[in-house]
């Protein structure tokens, strides 16, 4: 509270040597630390950092929906880049189904051809030794024949597996053959399991 007074005051009025001069303004200051100014303070003080704060998260907001607008963009590019990724995968995938049924479809008709002459090449390179029928049931091979000893029969044998065609060849039978009469003859028949695919097509 602060008061001001200008009025004159004639101290030792009437006596001698001292003048009647016009007294100083004088002022009185109240108490500056006063409730009311304090609780004015403080409010304006709370406004203040209130104020900056909703600025820093009014600033922070507009950033964040601007980052999600560009997410949100991104995502749209993302989602048509993978519908055309699985479109082109569905296409490729297609068609590598229908280049493996045309390699099936190669292989079951150059398997017998193969077979027919992997086992001509191998007859023609062993000595003494004819092939009568062949029967290929699949997975096995039956095989009969003429051989003029038994060591030419061994000696198919040997050379049948060198081919890798088979997984084994065994003898079924072997018996000499009483109806040629000029000759030591035998009549065999192998069985001839097959082991790989070159020997499956």
């Amino acid at each position: 509270m602060i008061k001001i007074n200008l009025l004159e005051t004639n101290k030792g009025k009437g006596k001698r040597g001292s003048g009647a001069g016009a007294a100083l303004p004088t002022m009185e200051m109240g108490e500056m630390g006063s409730p009311k100014l304090k609780v004015l303070a403080v409010v304006v003080i709370a406004g203040l950092f209130n104020l900056s704060y909703w600025y820093r998260l009014d600033h922070q907001a507009k950033s964040i929906a601007g980052q999600m607008q560009v997410a949100e963009q991104k995502n749209r590019e993302l989602a048509d880049v993978k519908a055309r990724f699985l479109e082109r995968q569905a296409q490729a995938d297609a068609y590598k189904r229908r280049v493996d049924v045309i390699d099936g479809l190669r292989a079951n008709q150059t398997g017998p051809v193969n077979l027919l002459a992997m086992l001509g090449q191998t007859v023609n390179n062993t000595e003494a030794v004819w092939l009568s029928k062949m029967d290929d049931s699949g997975p096995t091979v039956r095989l009969e024949g003429t051989a003029l000893s038994t060591d030419a029969v061994a000696n198919l044998i040997a050379n049948l597996q060198k081919t890798g065609f088979f997984r084994s060849v065994e003898i079924d039978e072997t018996y000499q053959d009483s109806q040629i009469k000029d000759m030591q003859a035998f009549q065999f028949t192998l069985n001839c399991e097959k082991g790989n695919e070159k020997g499956r097509s």
